[in-house]
């Protein structure tokens, strides 16, 4: 277990280096609210209970409450203006709604998960800002130990100067105290070594986790939806015992969209399937159903092109833009291998609209195709499955209930039966 722990921290630390994307669309970087950790032991972590802003658009401090004290590294990035605090590994049980209200130079605020080990808060800011101070202070006189960060109006000028990279701090989760955290499995060398097994090899991918929400309406959140679907769809499929399932995430814990698909890759699975639970803009009506996404270079419609912007900004959710493609998978993309892999995509995404139809309210468009990088493995037919809208009152509603889900992923688990059925017979007839 201490090996897989270090392998999920390494790999979460990859995405601490890079620089800043524009954050995304309005609709998905609303605060969080208070996340829940699934299977993360949060008992034994710092407990953060309350956080508030006070002062004005010139000054504005910022306090979190903590039944211990913590370390912390903080940095400011720009277009568009924020600042990143990160922490050990806390348990955020701070009231809900907390943060999407803003104060003076902050106009909100999430928080949550960025890897085991580490959390991070994200400050959407009103204009350029410096830290003029932050420091933490021990329990005392009946209040408890805080976290407090002082924020100072400046100019463009002074801002742009003050990212220059003698002046920017290396950012890194001050992992050390924190307590080891029960973390999934999901691509360590334990999953990689048993395709030897000769099992086709299954990534399933509920977006979104630790500090980014996903859509959110009613007090739902699309992590944790998509989450608990993606686990029964595991279940379902180890059953059969003919697949090893892997799961990008079975925690509350933020992967980068790049890891997602390093994890397909390097499993060279045999199917990668993404799952995910989209809001409509009001502006854009009530769209409802299910809806199933392949990769393509131009988008099939308005709505699916939409939604492709969107989840590929998710990463700058997280605070910093993570890198982009490697060279080599961008390469391979424009080769004409690539082909057969959208081939087989396509192929599964029309198979798996048969089953469902059957089963689950399906989308006027249910097949459609956008650019999502989480898609773009060359080598691995992958899809993205919106299993609903949690916009929609009537498709929330399935969401949240384990009949529903049960109905959707058993025929989810038969378009996978009858896919790898005919390809690994194919595959195996021409060896």
């Amino acid at each position: 277990m201490a090996g897989r722990a270090s392998q999920r921290v390494l790999l979460g630390c990859a995405l601490l280096c890079a620089a800043a994307l524009p954050c995304a669309d309005s609709s998905r970087l609303s605060a969080a609210e208070s996340p829940s950790q699934p299977t993360v032991a949060v008992t034994n972590f710092p407990i953060a209970s309350a956080a508030r802003l006070a002062g004005d658009g010139r000054q504005t401090r910022f306090i979190l409450d903590l039944d211990q004290t913590v370390s912390f590294r903080a940095v400011t990035l720009a277009d568009p203006y924020r600042v990143v605090v990160d922490v050990p590994q806390l348990n955020f049980q701070l009231p809900s709604g907390t943060g999407t209200g803003g104060r003076g130079l902050v106009k909100a605020f999430r928080y949550g998960l960025v890897m085991p080990g580490g959390s991070r808060i994200v400050f959407d800011l009103a204009g350029p800002a410096k830290i003029a101070n932050s420091y933490v202070l021990e329990a005392a006189n009946g209040q408890p130990a805080r976290l407090v960060l002082e924020l100072e109006e400046v100019d463009r000028a002074a801002f742009v100067q003050s990212l220059a990279p003698e002046n920017r701090p290396e950012l890194r989760p001050a992992v050390g105290e924190a307590p080891p955290a029960a973390v999934s499995t999901a691509a360590t060398p334990e999953a990689v070594q048993q395709k030897a097994d000769g099992r086709a090899v299954v990534v399933i991918d509920p977006g979104h986790g630790g500090i980014d929400n996903g859509t959110q309406s009613s007090g739902e959140s699309e992590k944790n939806l998509v989450l608990a679907f993606g686990r029964a769809l595991r279940d379902r499929l180890e059953k059969t015992g003919k697949y090893r399932v892997v799961m990008t995430r079975d925690d509350d814990t933020f992967i980068p969209l790049n890891d997602r698909v390093k994890v397909a890759r390097s499993l060279k699975a045999a199917l990668f399937v993404s799952i995910h639970a989209d809001a409509l803009p009001r502006a854009e009506g009530d769209a409802q159903g299910a809806t199933i996404y392949t990769l393509s270079d131009k988008a099939s419609d308005a709505e699916a092109e939409r939604l492709a912007d969107a989840e590929n900004r998710a990463d700058a959710i997280a605070g910093f833009n993570l890198a982009e493609e490697p060279t080599d998978v961008a390469d391979i993309l424009i080769d004409l291998t690539q082909r057969e892999t959208r081939t087989f995509s396509n192929r599964f995404a029309r198979l798996l609209m048969g089953e469902m139809k059957s089963t689950v309210r399906m989308h006027k468009h249910p097949l459609k195709s956008a650019g999502f990088r989480v898609l773009k493995a060359p080598d691995v037919p992958s899809v993205l499955v919106e299993i609903g809208y949690v916009s929609n009152k009537g498709d929330l509603e399935h969401l949240v209930s384990e009949g529903w889900r049960s109905r959707a992923v058993t025929s989810m688990a038969q378009a996978i039966d009858g896919f790898l059925a005919k390809r690994m017979a194919t595959a195996g007839s021409s060896n």
